[in-house]
């Protein structure tokens, strides 16, 4: 049951670091210092005050670098690899009391993945963002992945059935719409509104 709920909390963690990369570290160098979050044994780091003042220093930087037009579009195309290495790692902290092969392929299948498939949804929202409003506009999308970061960080420590649920919403419902918006109108001959040929 321990280790499920690991996996549970990791996951969670794991979709937060899509939206943010060092917001849920940082969350999570704060939980387990105060005693709200174990950590397995190789990962104890985290909850160092060193480590709590550097994720501070990187969440500090990244959340200002994403306030800048046109760096955030920049910053996605490296954020999208590391993310997935974040969402991997965060899984793999909270995960104990299993063989090392079952830790690393559930971090990088469930962790790696959850983060792949936020960090997606977060480009094509800033992609279509900048396109619209020629970049003006990203600050609404950056202010709503600095949120989601913190909401998700928060719920997956506390209420992690709770967090793996939103995730599950989240990579089911509103990543495949974000998808099908970018794609081109479909129109065959059995589609409503088709062209009328002249």
């Amino acid at each position: 049951m321990e280790t499920l709920l690991g996996i549970t909390l990791g996951i969670g963690l794991s979709a937060a670091c899509g939206f943010r990369i060092f917001v849920p570290f940082l969350f999570m160098s704060i939980a387990a210092q105060s005693g709200h979050l174990s950590l397995a044994q190789e990962f104890q780091w985290i909850g160092s005050e060193y480590a709590m003042i550097t994720f501070a220093t990187a969440t500090f930087l990244e959340v200002t670098a994403y306030y800048v037009p046109w760096l955030d579009n920049l910053l996605d195309s490296v954020a999208t690899p590391a993310a997935i290495v974040a969402g991997t790692v965060a899984t793999a902290s909270v995960v104990g009391d299993v063989s090392p092969f079952v830790k690393w392929t559930l971090a990088v299948i469930g962790g790696g993945g959850a983060a792949a498939v936020v960090q997606g949804g977060t480009v094509l929202v800033r992609g279509t963002s900048s396109t619209l409003t020629g970049g003006t506009g990203n600050f609404v999308v950056s202010t709503g992945e600095l949120a989601g970061s913190a909401l998700t960080s928060i719920v997956a420590v506390l209420m992690p059935v709770v967090g793996l649920m939103a995730v599950g919403v989240a990579c089911v419902v509103v990543v495949p719409r974000l998808m099908d918006r970018d794609s081109p109108p479909d129109f065959s001959e059995d589609t409503p509104g088709r062209p009328v040929e002249v």
